[in-house]
């Protein structure tokens, strides 16, 4: 009998998961920023109750409406005011749909593992960094984006520059 493979992995074999701080957040026309947390990638699609006539005892469901969550991200305020200017636009009503992709990379930090690219992204919440006269901390921003669609890609799904994270 000829060996099946299975092409996500081999059978019996480990693969060590990925590391959540090896990624990169890529933003059409962005160059700047320097992520410290991208979190809320998600995907949720609503499950449609009916019951069947003559078999009132079962209930089916069947697919509606797709709703992604909302995108989350967390960056070190610098004199770099690209993502602010993004967020104006919103703001003023003339919103820039942007393409978005998070960028997983393995565990050398370095090789693409995975990527999940947002499409007609665009801004709809900014909260400015928390100030503190006793901390010590990095003065983190945080900008949320929705989108359209998502598409999860392997390694090797291409893209424009990254801005590291």
């Amino acid at each position: 009998m000829p060996e099946t493979r299975n092409p996500e992995g081999t059978t019996g074999q480990w693969s060590d998961p990925y590391t959540s701080f090896h990624f990169a957040i890529d933003i059409n026309g962005v160059t700047e920023g320097r992520f410290v947390e991208c979190s809320g990638l998600g995907v949720d699609v609503e499950a449609i109750k009916y019951r069947e006539a003559g078999a009132n005892q079962i209930v089916h469901r069947l697919p509606g409406r797709v709703e992604y969550a909302d995108l989350t991200l967390r960056y070190g305020m610098s004199r770099s005011m690209q993502l602010w200017r993004w967020m104006q636009a919103s703001v003023a009503g003339t919103v820039e749909r942007r393409n978005v992709s998070v960028v997983m990379f393995g565990h050398d930090g370095a090789t693409e593992v995975m990527r999940w690219n947002l499409r007609n992204a665009w801004p709809r919440t900014w909260r400015g960094a928390p100030l503190d006269a006793l901390g010590n901390q990095v003065a983190v921003e945080t900008l949320v984006l929705v989108f359209d669609e998502l598409e999860r890609v392997p390694a090797g799904g291409g893209g424009e520059a990254v801005a590291e994270g």
